[in-house]
C-alpha cells in the first residue's frame, strides 16, 4: 500500500527562532518531541547523517540533515515500512514559519494493517502533540491535542503491555 501522511503548521515565529529549538531534537533538553506522554526519540550517535535510532518499536536512520531546516529518517521498523519519514522547517516570512511532517512509504501487506489499525492514529496524535510543543514554546495562549478514542485505547494497551513486559 502506498502512504503518505502530512502534517503542517504555521507559527508565527521568524524561522531563525524556530530552529533554535529544532536544535533541541532528541537531545536530553528537547523541547519538541512530547517525551512525557510518547516514548522518547533518541540516537545512538546524535543527530547526523547515518546515526540510527527511533523512538518505542519505530526504529531509523537519519538520511539526511540540515541542522534546523531538514531532517530525513529511513524507516528500519516494523518490518514491511518501505520508505521515509521527514521534518522540515521553511520562511513563509520575515516573521511566519511553517513546519511539516510528512511519510511516504510502501507497506506490505502486514504493514498496512499495522499502519492502518495502529501505528497511524498514534503518529498523528504525536506529530501534533509535538507541533504543539513548538507553538507553546512561543505563545501564551497554549493548545493541547486531545486523543480521540481509538488513541486512548491503543495508549492503553501498549502502556498495559509495558508494565506486564517489565513484570514478566
Amino acid at each position: 500500500m502506498r502512504v503518505i501522511n502530512s502534517h503542517a503548521r504555521i507559527i508565527h515565529q521568524p524561522k531563525e527562532e524556530v530552529s533554535e529549538l529544532f536544535k533541541t531534537l532528541a537531545t536530553n533538553e528537547d523541547l519538541i518531541w512530547p517525551s512525557k506522554q510518547w516514548p522518547a526519540m533518541r540516537f545512538k550517535d546524535g543527530l547526523k547523517i547515518g546515526s540510527r535510532g527511533g523512538h518505542g518499536q519505530i526504529r531509523y536512520t537519519i538520511t539526511a540533515f540540515e541542522a534546523g531546516s531538514h531532517i530525513k529518517f529511513e524507516f528500519t521498523k516494523p518490518d514491511g515500512f518501505n520508505g521515509t519519514h521527514e521534518l522540515h522547517m521553511r520562511s513563509l516570512s520575515q516573521d511566519t514559519s511553517e513546519i511539516s511532517h510528512t511519510i511516504t512509504m510502501n507497506t506490505t501487506f502486514k504493514a498496512s494493517f499495522l499502519w492502518i489499525f495502529v501505528i497511524r492514529w498514534l503518529h498523528d496524535a504525536l506529530i501534533e502533540e509535538a507541533f504543539d510543543n513548538v507553538e507553546n514554546y512561543f505563545s501564551k495562549e497554549k493548545k493541547a491535542t486531545t486523543y480521540n478514542l481509538w488513541v486512548i485505547i491503543l495508549r492503553d494497551f501498549y502502556k498495559r503491555k509495558s508494565i506486564q513486559t517489565k513484570h514478566a
